[in-house]
């Protein structure tokens, strides 16, 4: 069940970026082809292979996201964003936070991946839905400098929550969580979460930071 929640969010998350920067096709298509690509390799098992020096998550996902997330960053650089659309996926991330527990219960990942342990990202999607309803019901804007502290901490927390992944996971890098250590990302969906969904959340936030200046951005 939660497979299919964690395929619904990530599907929503790329929706909602595809809306947020401008309904630009090719980010809609580029996108889609890198998680069915991730997704391809994950289901062979490829990843669950970590006796390798170098994790092969770390070369054929994290550092080609990371790749992505440059580029994406400034090709966009004079494209008008839609602050609600962004800030919508970043709501994205309490279901995610939601799976993540499901998937501790199934001692599929360790509980300081979890918000019952040292993952306080849920924190960051509940404040989204704040920040989305914040005008509707006040008749005001969100403050700018409230804005950027919130996402400067929603990015701070991402770091959080992905250092911990990352050294919970069964590789030669791995210092945590050796009693129940991070497997779940090794198969899919779930290499959709570092793949897609967490290169989405932060170019997200850098998005609105870059946009912050100019606050009252089309919604």
């Amino acid at each position: 069940m939660q497979a299919i929640l964690f395929l619904i969010t990530t599907l929503l998350a790329i929706f909602l970026f595809y809306k947020g920067t401008g309904s630009h096709k090719g980010i809609l298509v580029g996108c889609l082809l890198w998680a069915v690509w991730v997704g391809i390799i994950a289901a062979t098992g490829f990843f669950q292979h970590t006796a390798a020096a170098l994790p092969r998550m770390m070369l054929l996902v994290n550092l080609p996201a990371i790749a992505g997330i440059i580029i994406l960053y400034r090709s966009l650089a004079k494209k008008t964003v839609h602050r609600n659309m962004l800030l919508a996926v970043h709501v994205l991330r309490i279901p995610v936070e939601i799976t993540l527990y499901l998937l501790c219960l199934e001692k599929k990942v360790p509980v300081i991946m979890t918000f019952e342990g040292w993952n306080y990202d849920i924190v960051i999607g509940i404040t989204a839905a704040l920040l989305l309803l914040y005008p509707s019901l006040s008749g005001k804007q969100v403050h700018p400098l409230l804005f950027r502290i919130w996402n400067i901490l929603g990015l701070i927390f991402l770091a959080n929550i992905v250092g911990i992944a990352i050294l919970s996971a069964p590789s030669p890098i791995q210092h945590l969580a050796f009693d129940q250590p991070n497997i779940a990302i090794l198969g899919f969906p779930y290499t959709l979460l570092p793949g897609v969904v967490v290169p989405l959340v932060i170019l997200s936030h850098l998005l609105c930071l870059r946009a912050n200046t100019n606050l009252y951005i089309p919604v």
